[in-house]
């Protein structure tokens, strides 16, 4: 048991370290070393999350950290702990795997910042909290690390601060996912007062054993609605997407950290951690199932006429998101993890490749000035040419196997929401092949200068690219339809697999070939429009009809910018001009009035002893007299 807990305050305490050594030493410890010691810390998580998955995988059975008694109010007691077992085991090991990979990735890529330990700082403080999350054995903890992730995304998306409008999108971010993080904490209120507990373990046992009255019937709907508005935010579903493209403002490495393997999962772990509640919860279940394919359909909408590269990839990832949420509200929650761990794989691969093709460009990243960098950069296209065939589910990388999951799921569920998954996994394949040919074919449309210095990225940046290319390849392995080590693995934490999702008959069969079908016209729609005819984007000017709502992302911005920016600054300048100065007047005018009265008072202090002798006299009359007549 001891042994245990010291792993879990390694794995946890360890990016923390790094964190604190390069915030009070970093800038005396030079930029390389400042970048080992950061990605050395998140190594050596990875490599305690190692032990722990082949300890848990041997045993079956999980881990449970008790560190000391949290809060006691009343009946309801919280403990700080960790809970390691199937679930947080698999979420850490890509987290901190592909965690070390961006660290090692981000010494050479942000080597010329002159802030570059403040950039490893943060990073180490955003997988500390991410791993705070995921090891969590209640609510709370999870909590902790769910505002962490927050306020370490504002930090790193607003890392160029010296530019307004990466501050805006960090903003933005921040206080998007604060109106998720306030239906969060009332999901956890409603829970915490039904229950009188927010341990898993706990709410478990009790959720599976209580006889259900409809007043806690109603509260665990409801519940179950706010922790999902919650997941919106932290996971960018529909209403509260829209920060996600805009947090491309930070650097890449962060865009790679943020959406492949920390922050926007956060929501889908938060979910199927409490698959419990949800399973009772099946009107809001469907709306989870709703919300992600109407997401997922939209994101790739968009998605299909951006001409910033990693604005394609942003919308990508929103669109991905979207299809697990669509299998966890059909309550596949193991597919939807499936998904979760080979996205992983390809859009961290994904993120990177687009880094170094802006880095061997020297920050440009409009595809319209790019083309022809196949040859100068071999490794970045080859591997993501890999990541572009896994996430356009082309047979048989790793999402393949995760996204027809999705799809067969959907199918035997809801047919709708089967052909919105499919139209958006065929606009997935199209878009990800317009961004590799105009990226990577034909010739070189940038400037003579940047020709000139066109050139591979070094090997810091390549062998993590390798490396995710090689997961993105062969990760499907894990859950190979008929042959799932994934459904075994995970299925001590549900109350119900959906095993029969893995059988293969004729249906599963002409199904899977249809979504092949399906990606296959994308990418050769894709073909033919941008390496046949030659065709690129116009510029922003010349941009009219569908195209132009698509490309100004369904103005959505601008909505929110008039119903609620505007009016919340208005309220605020005539709270400004108006309630606060008549405040203001109030409260100097009290002033005034007492500072007259003293002004005034201050007269009869004259100094004349006669004088205080004769009011002396006076009232000791006037008090000789009430006491006379009183009686």
């Amino acid at each position: 048991m001891e042994m245990n807990t010291n792993l879990a305050l390694v794995l946890v305490l360890a990016p923390f370290l790094g964190f604190l050594i390069n915030v009070f030493f970093g800038k005396s410890l030079g930029k390389t070393v400042s970048g080992i010691i950061g990605t050395a810390a998140v190594a050596v998580s990875f490599i305690v999350t190692l032990v722990l998955f082949n300890q848990i995988t041997s045993t079956g059975k999980g881990i449970e950290v008790t560190l000391f008694d949290w809060i006691q109010i009343s009946n309801l007691k919280i403990n700080l702990g960790f809970l390691l077992d199937q679930l947080s085991v698999l979420w850490l090991l890509f987290v901190t795997g592909i965690g070390s990979l961006i660290h090692l990735y981000s010494i050479s890529y942000m080597h010329d910042d002159e802030n570059m330990h403040k950039f490893f700082s943060y990073l180490n403080l955003f997988v500390f909290f991410m791993i705070t999350l995921v090891i969590g054995s209640n609510l709370l903890v999870l909590f902790i690390g769910w505002e962490g992730v927050g306020l370490c995304s504002y930090l790193l998306i607003g890392f160029w601060y010296k530019n307004q409008d990466y501050n805006d999108a960090a903003k933005k971010a921040f206080i998007m996912n604060r109106i998720g993080d306030l239906g969060l904490l009332i999901g956890m209120f409603i829970l915490g007062y039904t229950f009188k507990t927010l341990d898993y373990t706990e709410l478990k046992q009790i959720i599976l054993t209580i006889h259900y009255e409809p007043q806690i019937a109603w509260n665990v709907s409801i519940a179950a609605l706010c922790l999902f508005i919650g997941a919106c935010g932290k996971s960018a579903q529909i209403p509260l997407y829209t920060w996600l493209p805009d947090a491309m403002a930070g650097p890449t490495p962060v865009s790679a950290l943020i959406h492949a393997a920390t922050m926007v999962t956060a929501g889908i772990f938060m979910i199927t951690r409490l698959n419990f509640v949800f399973d009772l919860a099946h009107d809001v279940q469907n709306l989870i199932a709703i919300v992600g394919a109407v997401t997922s359909l939209v994101a790739a909408t968009i998605g299909l006429v951006q001409t910033d590269i990693k604005k394609v990839l942003a919308y990508s990832t929103v669109s991905q998101l979207g299809l697990m949420f669509l299998a966890l509200g059909l309550g596949a929650y193991e597919v939807a993890v499936f998904h979760v761990i080979t996205h992983a794989f390809f859009k961290a691969c994904l993120f990177l490749g687009s880094g170094s093709v802006i880095h061997g460009l020297h920050g440009e990243q409009d595809m319209r000035k790019m083309g022809g960098l196949r040859k100068a950069m071999p490794i970045t296209f080859w591997t993501m040419l890999v990541s572009s065939l896994a996430i356009s589910g082309v047979p048989f990388f790793s999402g393949f196997f995760s996204k027809d999951e999705i799809l067969l799921t959907a199918f035997h569920h809801n047919i709708p929401l089967y052909v919105v998954g499919s139209i958006a996994s065929i606009m997935t394949a199209f878009y990800m092949f317009r961004l590799m040919f105009l990226t990577f074919f034909k010739d070189f449309r940038g400037t003579e200068e940047q020709k000139h210095h066109l050139h591979e990225s070094d090997g810091l940046i390549t062998f993590p690219l390798m490396i995710l290319a090689l997961l993105a390849t062969f990760g499907g392995v894990i859950s190979l339809p008929g042959n799932s080590w994934l459904n075994d693995y995970l299925s001590p934490l549900f109350t119900k697999v959906a095993a029969e999702e893995h059988h293969l008959g004729a249906t599963e069969y002409t199904l899977m070939g249809v979504a092949v079908l399906g990606g296959l016209l994308g990418i050769l729609i894709a073909y033919i429009k941008y390496f046949k005819q030659d065709n690129v984007p116009e510029a922003d000017e010349n941009i009219t009809g569908v195209s132009k709502v698509l490309y100004n992302k369904y103005y959505v911005d601008e909505i929110y910018d008039a119903v609620f920016v505007r009016t919340i600054n208005a309220l605020s300048k005539f709270s400004r001009d108006y309630i606060e100065t008549g405040l203001s007047a109030v409260v100097f005018g009290l002033g005034k009035i007492t500072n007259e009265l003293a002004f005034q008072g201050k007269k009869l202090q004259t100094g004349s002893i006669g004088l205080y002798l004769f009011v002396f006299v006076l009232g000791l009359c006037a008090i000789v007299s009430y006491i006379f007549l009183a009686h």
